[in-house]
């Protein structure tokens, strides 16, 4: 697996001058001697490097060198990180609650975790998916990994030991999405092809719950309580689901077209939904709410013929929001302004999944060119 620091320090080595004859022994100058290239001529390149190695200050020494630029920001090896080894697009990303691991997974069927610093070495690969993984999400420990398949599966894995630990059976469509409570029994929610949402307690292997919708459901979450849902579908509006009831407690319209993805804001009161009418927004889903729930909107990230399921994400102080884009950039917004903090270019396909690194400035992306960047914020 290749793993390549998109900014590289160089050093400059000193130009060596040929052999010439001592001045004094020269002899005169003719006009053909003018028409030849003189040796141990030093031609002088004005152009600096982006990065380069200066000495730390009055009297250092070379083995007290520093790197001269802007001041780094994260523990990243290098700035820009590129994670080389799926053999196919990547359609989802996250890191591992603590931030020391992520897993990725897309069209290939494999599910890869990554140490996130260092060298960012590839040292597990986790096969199993008979179709494209669409979707993958942590538990609030660390020690398990659930994934959602085409293949119509739910899995759910030993983060640590890196094998399958259960088969979670009952969809019987395409599913597109998954995510795994904050709190309490370790429940996890899915969204399918099949026009179902189904809960499940990743300790059985049956539903829990299962919620007809109308239209295949495409984005769900959990709120911060785990005891409502909410999704997002075809049909464009988002629905919040309540598990007591087994039906649904409200609807907020305002998009226009499919919703690809929902995440839960770090306080549980937001949720943001990215959608194919090329907006995110941002919605109160608190119990009583007077007025709109609609807060804010965030434009920017566009999607295209492609049609892949978008993600969108929150940062872990609730300050920045994220979107992948199909126009292959990364959009962070201020979550309170909707300015345009920063447009990452990079990858050279549909950005298809984005995640903020839970301590560190550091964003996740992954794309449909193969590769995943983690990128330092400044």
């Amino acid at each position: 697996r290749c793993v390549t620091p998109c900014n590289t320090l160089h050093t400059s080595r000193p130009l060596k001058a040929h052999s010439t004859q001592d001045t004094n022994s020269r002899k005169p100058t003719t006009m053909a001697d003018n028409k030849r290239p003189q040796d141990g001529v030093l031609v002088p390149v004005n152009k600096r490097p982006r990065q380069e190695i200066v000495p730390a200050g009055p009297g250092a020494s070379v083995l007290s060198l520093v790197t001269a630029g802007p001041p780094r920001t994260s523990s990243l090896l290098a700035p820009v990180m590129q994670l080389s080894g799926h053999e196919g697009e990547v359609f989802t990303a996250r890191f591992s609650p603590k931030g020391n691991v992520l897993a990725s997974a897309g069209f290939d069927r494999q599910i890869f975790l990554w140490n996130t610093l260092g060298d960012c070495e590839n040292f597990s690969v986790l096969p199993g998916h008979t179709g494209a993984v669409l979707q993958l999400d942590w538990s609030p420990d660390g020690s398990s990994i659930y994934s959602v398949s085409s293949d119509q599966n739910c899995f759910v894995w030993d983060a640590e030991a890196g094998l399958r630990v259960r088969r979670l059976r009952g969809h019987t469509g395409i599913v597109n999405a998954c995510n795994a409570a904050r709190q309490g029994d370790p429940l996890l929610v899915s969204g399918s092809d099949d026009r179902t949402i189904k809960v499940w307690d990743t300790r059985n292997r049956h539903a829990v719950h299962s919620l007809n919708s109308k239209f295949q459901v495409t984005a769900v979450s959990f709120n911060g309580r785990a005891d409502q849902i909410v999704s997002g579908g075809l049909e464009n509006d988002i629905k919040v689901w309540d598990l007591r009831k087994l039906d649904v407690l409200f609807t907020m319209k305002g998009h226009t077209d499919t919703i690809t993805g929902l995440s839960l804001s770090p306080n549980g009161t937001q949720i943001l939904s990215n959608s194919m009418d090329n907006s995110v927004r941002m919605w109160d889903i608190q119990p009583f709410v007077a007025g709109n729930r609609l807060q804010k909107a965030f434009y920017g990230a566009q999607h295209n013929f492609e049609k892949n399921l978008i993600k969108c994400a929150w940062s872990a102080d609730g300050k920045l929001v994220l979107s992948g884009s199909a126009d292959r950039n990364v959009y962070i917004w201020n979550s309170v302004t909707t300015e345009l903090q920063y447009c990452l270019p990079g990858h050279k396909g549909s950005v298809n999944d984005v995640h903020f690194h839970p301590t560190e400035p550091i964003v996740l992306s992954a794309s449909s060119d193969k590769k995943l960047f983690l990128g330092e914020l400044v």
